[in-house]
């Protein structure tokens, strides 16, 4: 798995998120209005910028929250409306696409964010169905079956990884036939399988990728190869 340029809960910019070709210059950013000249000597290939929503009150207790729609907390809108400056500081002021989830805590932080007035909703993003493990936490879960993980053990009457994995690639598919860049404004779960599969990997892979509230992510290229060039980038001052 390559990725290039990832950080931790990073702050700060997109800056040496993105390989260059030959002869550029790492961490440069990239203009997406037409000007003087392209950015590499080539065309790049349209790339991924991923949004999660901003904190709400079941994802500060750590419920699993899937298709219960619940609103940001006052702090998710300030991390919402953060996220914005920072896409747009870092040159990220126009997509080809925008795509949120339906849900009021995702749409709500692509409005925040700036995008909402060209945002389209798109249910593949919709986050990860718990089933009967809606609103519980992974140790109340545990109660009844030690040692569970989303990722091993499923939920019963809801997704399979699987099932989200099959909602990812359709997504995916959507970006790649854009000239230009992608958002995607969605939730945890959905977000973390949806990188596991730009890299080719199994939705359980997505097990590797921590993504806190509020956070962005760049899917983007090495050469031929798809990369993540930022992973989990929270705003300076905002936590």
């Amino acid at each position: 798995m390559n990725l290039v340029g990832t950080t931790g809960k990073g702050t700060g910019s997109f800056h040496g998120g993105v390989r260059t070709r030959p002869g550029g210059r790492m961490g440069q950013r990239r203009k997406l209005r037409p000007g003087p000249g392209p950015w590499w000597s080539d065309a790049m290939p349209a790339r991924m910028v991923l949004l999660r929503h901003g904190a709400t009150e079941w994802s500060r207790n750590g419920q699993h929250t899937g298709r219960t729609d619940i609103p940001l907390l006052d702090e998710g809108c300030r991390q919402a409306e953060a996220a914005g400056r920072l896409l747009r500081a870092e040159g990220f002021d126009h997509f080809d696409l925008v795509l949120t989830s339906p849900l009021l805590r995702a749409s709500d932080t692509c409005t925040l964010a700036g995008f909402g007035d060209v945002a389209e909703v798109d249910p593949d993003l919709a986050e990860w169905d718990y089933g009967e493990y809606e609103g519980l936490t992974t140790p109340e879960i545990r109660q009844w079956v030690p040692g569970w993980t989303l990722w091993d053990n499923g939920v019963p009457g809801g997704e399979r990884a699987s099932d989200v994995g099959r909602r990812a690639d359709r997504v995916v598919a959507r970006a790649l036939a854009q000239d230009g860049d992608t958002l995607c404004v969605a939730h945890g779960h959905l977000l973390r399988v949806l990188a596991a599969r730009w890299l080719g990997l199994p939705p359980v892979a997505g097990r590797l990728l921590l993504l806190d509230a509020g956070s962005i992510c760049l899917l983007g290229w090495e050469y031929e190869g798809r990369a993540i060039g930022r992973w989990n980038l929270m705003p300076d001052g905002v936590g």
